[in-house]
């Protein structure tokens, strides 16, 4: 069964890091989006973390990861205009 779990977090990453492209209004490939998303998961785990806000199940993790990949991207997108 961990070999799904893998799995999940792959999906979860590209879905998260898609939404978050598309939210920002970005132009990425899939491997950035994955990238993106699993970065975005750790940053936004994190954040729910410091703010107290506790998710459960696959959409509080992909809300998550979602909210995570907005922020790196907008963090991002700050450095790439300088």
């Amino acid at each position: 069964m961990e070999g799904i779990n893998w799995i999940l977090v792959i999906v979860v990453g590209i879905l998260a890091g898609w939404i978050a492209e598309r939210i920002m209004n970005r132009n990425h490939g899939i491997l950035v989006n994955l990238i993106v998303g699993i970065i975005g998961a750790i940053i936004g785990n994190w954040l729910a973390g410091v703010l107290g806000i506790a998710y459960t199940g696959l959409i509080g993790s992909l809300i998550a990861a979602v909210a995570g990949a907005v922020v790196l991207l907008f963090v991002l997108g700050l450095f790439k205009r300088r």
